[in-house]
């Protein structure tokens, strides 16, 4: 007969995902997570695996969170341009975590992406899923008569994406607010079309 287990496994996995969120992964030890997650270590390796299995589902776990995070900022406001702009101001962190942490994807992006296939694909799909949900809200603006329908909304979703990436990296340093301001404002300028007489000459 199987034994029951005696914890909370998704509470155990949300505090292994902070402690891999804050410290990495080649950083975190065993000890601290058995110790976050008030587990002992033959139950860690009964209920989730090794360490990089457990990462792995903590990664999981924090890509569903944070993308949910964004979607309900995009919908947040009827205007599709005071979404986006909520958005890269505000970031998207779920749970209360500061911002010094960054985005947990982003760091896994960096820090295993470039050495690891596995994380290198779960890290490229959530990028791929922030860039769709990024086009729905971009379809959103054009269908109500906000944003321009001659933009290549695929094309400015994915460019929004890397601005998003670079500008949520750049707030762990804690840079001038202007700056901050001054990188937001340059990649929503993507949302404006140009005037259709300098659209006619460029096709020309």
């Amino acid at each position: 007969m199987a034994r029951i287990r005696e914890f909370d496994e998704q509470q155990a996995l949300t505090e292994a995902m902070h402690v891999f969120w804050e410290k990495g992964y080649e950083a975190t030890s065993l000890t601290d997570l058995t110790s976050r997650m008030k587990i002992q270590k033959p139950s860690l390796y009964a209920a989730f695996g090794d360490k990089l299995s457990l990462f792995e589902s903590a990664l999981r776990k924090y890509n569903e969170i944070h993308a949910k995070s964004i979607r309900l900022k995009l919908n947040e406001s009827t205007s599709v341009k005071t979404a986006f702009r909520r958005l890269f101001l505000e970031g998207a962190f779920p749970d209360g975590t500061l911002e010094q942490n960054g985005c947990f994807c982003i760091n896994t992006m960096v820090e295993l992406a470039p050495h690891d296939a596995k994380f290198e694909i779960l890290t490229r799909e959530h990028q791929q899923y922030l860039a769709a949900m990024f086009e729905d809200a971009l379809k959103r603006g054009i269908r109500s008569g906000e944003i321009d329908e001659s933009i290549n909304d695929r094309a400015i979703a994915q460019s929004l994406v890397v601005a998003f990436i670079g500008i949520t990296v750049l707030k762990k340093s804690n840079p001038n607010r202007e700056w901050i301001d001054s990188c937001i404002d340059s990649a929503l300028s993507l949302l404006t079309a140009p005037p259709r007489k300098e659209r006619d000459s460029l096709i020309k």
